[in-house]
């Protein structure tokens, strides 16, 4: 297994592959260019389950509880790494310190009451949202779609010209991995792979694509935010990119017409 799909498998969910054996810059920016693709499977994963499901429970909650459970299991596999990321985002810019303080306030293994309120809310968002893309019957490509969305948002935050906030971690490591060209051709492939998987679907194509653009809208502005506040990107950041890129996408799913 080459060692960017290692290093993308290992950090982006729990599933246990090797250790790269070398992570260098062109493991980095491969790992990073094939984060939509993880994205992917554990959609397709989770996703199947719940159309499978969908038929056998009440159209009046089931759809609800479903999404709850689909959205745990995301949480799970993935080691709620990006919700962690997520609240050490939120107390970090919620504090109003300047930037060395509020990356101290990140890096502590506790959760203040920003990190707390985003956690809840970005769940409570992404279980209604989600159910509602159930209850249209496509709940295998509107998570396939918001995941991989919520992955390539992770990629934008590596770009080349987006520093690293700490000269260690793992936003250090994979900060400016990414040529701005390869970005913007694994973004063009995934908004038409989107469109296209989404033809014949409950989800109609343009809705896809709005979807996938408004989540890297959001993912940019995150990126943006943090760079003004932080200095850069951080692993925490990434994570918070993700989980917000993939809120956004799940939010204009159920939001536009079908």
């Amino acid at each position: 297994m080459p060692d960017a799909l290692r290093l993308a498998i290992g950090t982006l969910t729990r599933v246990p592959v090797p250790h790269p054996r070398t992570v260098d810059a062109r493991a980095a920016r491969g790992a990073m260019l094939m984060a939509p693709i993880v994205g992917v499977l554990i959609a397709l994963v989770i996703g199947g389950i719940v159309q499978l499901l969908a038929s056998h429970v009440s159209p009046a909650f089931g759809p609800l509880i479903l999404a709850a459970l689909a959205i745990a299991a995301m949480a799970y596999l993935t080691r709620g790494l990006h919700l962690d990321g997520l609240a050490d985002t939120a107390d970090a810019l919620g504090s109003g310190r300047p930037a060395a303080q509020a990356l101290d306030i990140a890096r502590r293994s506790d959760i203040g009451p920003f990190g707390v309120v985003a956690i809840v809310l970005v769940l409570l968002v992404q279980v209604v949202a989600y159910a509602g893309v159930i209850s249209i019957g496509a709940a295998i490509i509107g998570l396939v779609i918001a995941s991989g969305t919520g992955r390539l948002a992770i990629t934008l935050a590596c770009v080349r010209g987006v520093p690293a906030a700490r000269p260690d971690g793992l936003g250090a490591t994979v900060a400016g991995s990414v040529p701005p060209a390869a970005f913007v051709v694994v973004a063009v492939a995934w908004t038409a792979a989107c469109a296209a998987a989404a033809s014949g679907t409950a989800i109609h194509p343009l809705t896809a694509v709005a979807a996938v653009l408004g989540s890297l809208i959001v993912g940019a502005v995150v990126v943006r935010i943090a760079i003004r506040r932080l200095g850069g990107i951080t692993g925490d950041v990434l994570g918070a990119t993700m989980e917000l890129a993939t809120t956004s996408a799940l939010v204009i799913l159920v939001l536009l017409p079908t």
